[in-house]
């Protein structure tokens, strides 16, 4: 509302009458720019998600699903329709609420997607209106799922389930942005892979790297190769006896898992490394090992070798349907001996014979930069090969820039995890990332943003300490943070603009995917979230796990409990009441088993497990028995070699055992109550 002063004779005299159009005319001004000012508080703010949003215009007020809402495809385009019906089961699995997906006229409350062309658009990229309904555009199908992974971010972040109004534009700085995972030093399930795919997608990162085979350092394994630790976790038939007993993937699970990945929009590239940490392969022909290098080398001018590694990569290359079923296969290639020039010239033909040999099956080459480690007169080709860049006195990148290489930056001493060695990081710096890095920072290196050479970025969890009894969910809270802060630097690049103590404040309002909690993060703050009056055998409650930090309690009457007596388990994991080797309270998990110096016995206790990411603790009637925190093992003579094991525990709740004690009060708390 505007005040308006009128001009009367007999109120203003005329010799005044200049001065006080001026402060009329002043006021007006003062009370516009105030109604501005106004309007410009009422926009809404950008939406806090991960990555953060390129571009964004706020509106006024909320988009508020009704009812009668809808997925409305613009279009009848097969895979737009699969990313719609996609979008509806993970609202559905995210907040009870099933939307129908349908083709043709849009009404408010809907959810509206279409392709559309736009010259200006990068790949993968998307524009968002959100008013009375929701409209997404796009040029390509990526971009309207990578919205919805936007859209599903904001809505978990309102009890409501309403959307700021106001337009985005947005898209990827990078088109690689990556995570490599070393599943040969230490297995995860397929289960687990499939939720690291759908992890992935819901931070919008598309390229994830399975480094399929390696093997531990000789030191732990009494100096002797024949005894060292090594796997190559694929099912084989050219080979029978070379997959790992230990854990190992079928055929149709490696390729179940990329097709999920595909309609994910995230891209497996398996990893078959050699000739170095290729133990696994002279294990199986031991004639094709290097006597001078360490069996862990494969034997260079050894004819076997070729004709080992040819038959390997074709069993998952050949045919209509191969095993590997997307555009890229890594062949390794990197950390081979370059003492001898001969060796060199050897590793320089093996790696260009090797980039060839799966060109010829119709898929793109990458490779671990060793380029200037093996400098030398053989050439490599070049000409649509990609490089992974880890570690610049290996390759370095202004070198293969000019040579012509195409790059993923992965520089080792700022995104290398290797849990608990000691070396490199046991959790990444991200604060340091967010706000330095970007895939053109290769350590030392730095390159102008979106340089054609860097197509984007990865970071790594390498398990090099075979036996450190570090768990899946213990990679996983190493992995998270580094995940969503690193998903906003490959994505959003240098123009993040939030404060880093912002995000990581914000950040833990995310879950980790739409039906994924590999955390076991339950309720908010610090609170009981669970309890039974009784837990009775076989029976399960509403939650598979609980994790870092927690207390369970509950009262036992014991009984005596035959070995192997379980009171919880989950996929992951078995709580035992009476171990199936001694019989006293201990946990299972990744192949470890860790036991309690505690015995149930008849008569009544009150037993309480307190767990985080440094140790498991048990206490009885409200006193500590044990901690199993991290503890030391010591190797060869005098203790020359180290290394820290892990006894962490995510605890198992999804089903309980058959025991004879009787439990009750069992209360499970989301924080340490000791």
């Amino acid at each position: 509302m505007f005040l308006c002063i009128k001009e009367h004779d007999y109120l203003i005299n005329y010799p005044y009458l200049p001065i006080m159009r001026k402060i009329k005319n002043l006021f007006l001004l003062a009370c516009s720019l105030f109604c501005l000012s106004s309007v410009m508080l009422a926009q809404n703010a950008k939406p806090f998600v991960i990555p953060e949003l390129k571009e964004w215009k706020g509106g006024d007020g909320q988009f508020v699903p009704t009812a009668s809402s809808r997925i409305v495809c613009a279009s009848g385009e097969a895979e737009l329709l699969r990313v719609a019906q996609a979008f509806a089961a993970d609202y559905e699995e995210m907040f009870g609420v099933r939307m129908p997906v349908m083709v043709g006229k849009a009404a408010a409350g809907d959810f509206v997607f279409q392709l559309k062309a736009d010259k200006k658009m990068p790949k993968e990229g998307y524009d968002m209106r959100i008013t009375d309904r929701v409209l997404v555009s796009a040029p390509e199908t990526s971009g309207v799922f990578w919205a919805t992974r936007t859209l599903l971010q904001m809505t978990e972040q309102s009890d409501s389930r309403s959307l700021a109004k106001g337009s985005m534009r947005d898209f990827p700085s990078y088109a690689v942005r990556g995570f490599m995972l070393d599943v040969a030093r230490k297995f995860f399930t397929i289960d687990f892979l499939r939720d690291y795919v759908k992890f992935m997608a819901y931070y919008k990162m598309n390229t994830f790297q399975i480094h399929l085979n390696d093997n531990g350092f000789k030191q732990y394994f009494e100096h002797d190769w024949n005894k060292t630790y090594a796997a190559f976790r694929l099912e084989c038939d050219t080979y029978p006896g070379l997959t790992a007993e230990d854990g190992f993937y079928t055929k149709q699970e490696f390729i179940d898992l990329q097709i999920l990945a595909e309609n994910n929009y995230v891209e497996i590239i398996p990893e078959i490394d050699a000739p170095a940490h290729a133990l696994a392969f002279a294990h199986y022909k031991p004639e094709i090992g290097s006597q001078t290098y360490g069996m862990d080398h494969l034997e260079l001018g050894n004819p076997e070798t070729y004709k080992f590694m040819d038959g390997l990569f074709k069993e998952y290359l050949e045919g209509e349907n191969p095993v590997f079923r997307g555009k890229r296969v890594n062949i390794g290639t990197d950390e081979y001996s370059n003492k001898d020039k001969q060796v060199v010239e050897q590793f320089r033909a093996f790696t260009d014979h090797y980039i060839k040999y799966v060109e010829q099956f119709g898929k793109q080459a990458c490779v671990w930069g060793a380029l200037t480690h093996a400098k030398g007169d053989t050439p490599v080709k070049v000409d649509n090969v990609v490089m992974n860049i880890w570690h610049n006195p290996y390759a370095q990148p202004r070198d293969m820039k000019e040579l012509g290489y195409k790059m993923i930056s992965i520089p080792d001493g700022l995104t290398y995890i290797v849990p608990q060695a000691g070396y490199y990081y046991d959790y990444l710096n991200c604060q340091y990332l967010y706000e330095n890095w970007t895939p053109a920072v290769i350590a030392n290196e730095v390159f102008e943003e979106n340089d054609p050479y860097v197509l984007g970025g990865m970071f790594a969890v390498w398990n090099d300490h075979v036996g450190n009894g570090i768990s899946m969910q213990d990679v996983h809270h190493r992995v998270f943070p580094a995940m969503q802060a690193l998903a906003v630097k490959m994505w959003t690049g240098k123009d993040a603009k939030l404060p880093y103590a912002d995000f990581n404040q914000k950040r833990m309002a995310l879950s980790e995917a739409p039906g994924v909690n590999i955390l076991g993060r339950i309720g908010e703050g610090k609170e009981m979230v669970y309890e039974a009056a009784v837990v009775t055998p076989g029976m399960q409650t509403p939650h598979r796990e609980v994790g870092y930090d927690y207390t369970v309690s509950f009262d036992i009457e014991g009984a005596d409990e035959a070995k192997g007596t379980e009171l919880f388990r989950s996929r992951d994991a078995v709580f035992y009441l009476a171990d199936p080797i001694s019989g006293m309270l201990g946990y299972a998990r990744d192949g470890y088993l860790y036991t309690f110096g505690y015995r149930v016995k008849p008569g009544k206790a009150n037993i309480a497990i307190e767990g985080d990411n440094q140790a498991t603790r048990l206490y009885i009637d409200g006193k500590l028995v044990e901690e199993l925190g991290k503890r030391t093992l010591y190797f060869n003579e005098g203790g020359k070699d180290k290394m820290y094991q892990s006894r962490t525990l995510v605890f198992p709740l999804e089903q309980a055992g058959q025991f004879s004690s009787r439990i009750s009060n069992l209360k499970v708390y989301n924080y340490k109550k000791h």
